[in-house]
């Protein structure tokens, strides 16, 4: 499993599939948000697939599909409230992890100094230099 950290409570990584979930559980996961649209997944891996995986596994589940167009400051701060606003620890999937640190970034802005963000993602792989201008921005409003 390719799993990055973000925050101590919240992790991204790539599409993840139902048998997963038993070693994400014991792994401390307790929410698995997915951001991927089910247009882009096979039955087996889409969210209804993952939510049924999830209530046997005894996870919490949300989904919020992203696109780089519905990344809108709405679903932003929709998909920040059903994973890193949230008590326990989460897990957001996309196909490659990288929407979903980028909506994580983006939730964030104003919130930590973009540094610290962009800093987040680097240190879990993911180059968020060019958010940087919007998380600055957001730093000093």
């Amino acid at each position: 499993m390719d799993i990055r950290q973000l925050t101590p409570t919240y992790f991204v990584a790539p599409q993840i599939a139902p048998d997963m979930l038993p070693a994400l559980k014991e792994a401390g996961i307790t929410r698995i948000l997915c951001n991927r649209p089910d247009a882009e997944v096979p039955p087996a891996l889409s969210a209804e697939a993952i939510a049924g995986a999830c209530a046997a596994a005894e996870l919490e589940f949300a989904v919020q599909p992203l696109t780089h167009q519905t990344m809108t400051p709405d679903v932003i701060a929709q998909n920040h409230a059903l994973g890193a606003q949230r008590d326990g620890v989460t897990l957001a999937y996309c196909a490659s992890g990288t929407r979903s640190c980028i909506a994580w970034a983006l939730g964030e802005a104003g919130t930590r100094p973009a540094e610290e963000i962009i800093t987040a993602g680097r240190q879990a792989g993911y180059d968020l230099e060019q958010l940087r201008g919007y998380l600055s921005q957001a730093d000093a409003g």
